[in-house]
């Protein structure tokens, strides 16, 4: 079996747990029986993702069949890997929706798309990433007990899917649970209004190609704000909202890169020279556009 799966940036500034998007960026595997546990690796962070022990995608694999009390059949991987892992691009929800597919094809348990999207979901403890990487384009998900609603779109649209993007990539990366500790427990009513609203805009910017209204749309009280702390990047780019050659900055997923969209007209050069003004020539910059979700195919 061959897996392609993209890189996601989730919460979008204010769809906090809510919103995903698909990245251009992706991880490829292919797998195939073997008589024991074997990972060939290439690719970003290749000696990380080709370690047996502890293998996010391997112990996924395990987990699932030994819950359905299928049998474990010993697989040899070949991964070619572009998402940074530990920056907030979807790293863990790729691999979790992976071993997954895995689990489902090699032993045969018929899960189908929803069942997988919502075992990485229960896995993951939220869908906002899974669903983005597994369906593809601009997603918005919600999740009441194991039950998870989907909705998805442009990930074919010539309107949102030409939308060009740089993703600024620190050297240290940072844990999701650190990222989260930050976070109040409780938020004011003017700050909830402020993101239903702001969430609400960022739906109907993807949903008609409106890119004008970015600048809004991303803004948000309920997690930049106690993270930027730990995700110094956000706070140099943030102010670049400001500026025309810039449609919108947020911190991908629990951070710490930051995904900046170039403003109509602006070149990949041009934004990538502001941005590194802003950041130092330190800061690694990969240009990106909206991706597609899983491909699967038989080997």
């Amino acid at each position: 079996m061959r897996l392609s799966l993209p890189a996601t940036s989730a919460n979008l500034g204010p769809g906090f747990d809510a919103v995903g998007l698909a990245l251009s960026m992706r991880l490829t595997i292919e797998a195939q029986v073997a008589t024991g546990f074997q990972i060939e690796a290439t690719g970003r962070d290749a000696a990380l993702c080709g370690e047996l022990e502890h293998n996010l995608i391997l112990d996924t694999y395990r987990e699932v069949l030994a819950r359905a009390g299928a049998t474990v059949v010993p697989l040899h991987l070949k991964l070619h890997n572009e998402i940074p892992l530990g920056m907030g691009c979807g790293s863990s929800a790729a691999a979790l929706l992976a071993g997954v597919a895995l689990a489902d094809h090699f032993g045969g348990l018929g899960l189908g798309d929803a069942g997988i999207v919502a075992e990485a979901s229960r896995l993951e403890g939220h869908p906002d990433n899974v669903a983005a990487c597994w369906y593809g384009g601009f997603t918005v998900s919600a999740q009441d007990g194991e039950e998870i609603s989907v909705a998805t779109f442009g990930a074919d649209s010539d309107r949102t899917g030409s939308w060009e993007m740089l993703l600024a990539v620190q050297p240290a990366s940072l844990a999701t649970t650190k990222a989260r500790a930050l976070l109040p427990d409780e938020y004011s009513k003017v700050d909830a209004i402020f993101n239903v609203q702001r969430a609400s805009l960022l739906v109907a910017a993807f949903a008609h190609g409106r890119l004008d209204l970015l600048r809004t749309a991303m803004q948000d009280r309920m997690h930049q704000p106690y993270r930027a702390e730990v995700c110094p990047l956000l706070k140099k780019l943030l102010p670049l909202m400001n500026e025309p050659e810039i449609a919108g900055v947020a911190l991908s997923g629990a951070g710490p890169s930051v995904l900046v969209f170039l403003g109509a007209g602006t070149t990949m050069l041009e934004a990538a020279t502001r941005i590194q003004q802003v950041v130092g020539p330190d800061v690694e910059l990969l240009p990106l556009r909206m991706g597609s979700g899983v491909e699967r195919t038989l080997l």
